[in-house]
């Protein structure tokens, strides 16, 4: 597809969203609208429906949910109650006795302090939920203790009681939200925060109002495909004359689109083709990545309702949390990201390392903007070595060792 053409479809479908109102074929089209929301954008995606029957692909997705083990881990659960009332689920891994005599790990972390009893907090983006987190959950499961949570209106938090009242999101307000996941589920002790494109945010959020909390009990960052501002200017890899199209109207399509719900969840299912292919195209870059792997992002991103999609998009154009990197200054910090992320380009990781300029960087080759699930083994490496310069796991503690997600040969 051309950028000529590609520009031409964004524009032709933003205008048959806004013609065809109360009609099925709103419903269609809004269908494919969600995975502009929630992948970036819709140009250019491969149609893999063109060599492969509908009822054959049905069949295989629901092959790939029974047998796929991705978001099966479940912990000690828990509720923190946010200033406004909403009810935020989380989830606790406590310390296994003698965790580092697993014989089924395989990489030892080398770490020289004397570890400290420190909490780690994972903290997941947009239209996703704490199983995003799998593979490095799996991997620091009882080695020490952590806290994966979702965020209000994802997941198995409650719907964000404002929101419900017409009050929009910001990333303020997920930075609190945070803030009170902590005091409900680790009121004290060293922490370690790990945020991914949207928890990154929050993470620079919870700096901003509660910078005396992170100077006196963070000791660790992780910085995950994420963004400290300017996502306005993103252009998810579309031509100029598509981006701007979508920019233009875009606000408007989603106002209208969440205020029909049911009719756009409709559409929702009969565009799951369409779907699935656009949320491989702005997840992932390796184009051999695991079915099953895909099918796990798939089901975590069409899971979150669409009015919820419409009513965050818009915190990310307001969305500016540079100032607040200053207060990380004296904290070890990973900044990590995929090199072809089309979401949350790496040059913006690349920003705040350079407001951060003892924190390492690391671009992961032929990563997308879920690379935590596509390179695991990479990502969870380099948290390791975080964890052990922070002095969170003890010198003989091993994680699990996770290859590539993509399919080897004959698999």
């Amino acid at each position: 597809m051309s950028e000529t053409s590609a520009g031409d479809a964004v524009v032709s479908a933003v205008r048959d969203v806004q013609s065809a109102a109360g009609t099925w074929r709103l419903a269609s089209i809004a269908g494919a609208a969600i995975g502009v929301v929630a992948a970036g954008a819709a140009a250019g995606v491969a149609m893999e429906r063109l060599t492969v029957g509908r009822g054959m692909r049905r069949k295989a997705r629901l092959a790939l949910d029974a047998s796929g083990p991705y978001g099966a881990l479940r912990g000690t659960p828990g509720r923190a109650v946010a200033d406004d009332g909403t009810v935020l689920h989380y989830e606790c891994d406590e310390v296994e006795p003698e965790a580092g005599a697993h014989g089924s790990r395989k990489r030892r972390l080398f770490g020289r302090k004397v570890p400290a009893p420190v909490t780690v907090v994972f903290s997941h983006g947009y239209c996703l939920n704490q199983d995003s987190w799998h593979f490095q959950r799996a991997a620091l499961r009882g080695v020490l203790r952590t806290v994966h949570w979702d965020q209000r209106s994802h997941g198995r938090s409650d719907r964000g009681k404002a929101q419900r009242d017409g009050v929009p999101i910001d990333i303020d307000q997920l930075g609190r939200d945070l803030k009170s996941v902590i005091d409900a589920a680790a009121p004290e002790g060293p922490l370690v925060l790990v945020g991914h494109s949207m928890g990154g945010m929050t993470i620079m959020a919870l700096a901003d109002q509660y910078p005396e909390l992170i100077r006196d009990r963070v000791v660790g960052v992780a910085f995950v495909g994420t963004s400290s501002g300017r996502l306005g200017e993103v252009n998810y890899g579309l031509p100029v004359a598509g981006v701007n199209a979508v920019r233009r109207v875009l606000p408007g399509v989603l106002k209208a689109l969440g205020s029909q719900a049911e009719l756009v969840e409709r559409g929702r299912r009969a565009t799951a083709d369409l779907f699935a292919g656009m949320i491989k195209r702005y997840s992932f870059s390796s184009k051999d990545v695991d079915p099953a792997i895909a099918r796990f992002a798939e089901r975590m991103i069409e899971s979150t309702p669409i009015d919820v999609v419409a009513e965050f998009y818009p915190a990310f154009s307001d969305h500016d949390k540079t100032a607040a990197l200053a207060i990380f200054a004296e904290v070890p910090v990973l900044v990590l990201a995929g090199d072809r992320d089309l979401v949350t380009p790496s040059s913006h990781s690349e920003a705040i390392a350079d407001l951060l300029p003892d924190a390492e960087l690391v671009i992961v080759p032929d990563g997308g903007h879920l690379v935590m699930l596509e390179h695991p083994e990479t990502v969870t490496d380099r948290l390791a070595d975080l964890l052990a310069r922070v002095g969170a796991v003890p010198q003989a503690a091993n994680v699990g060792t996770y290859g590539s997600t993509a399919q080897q040969p004959g698999g």
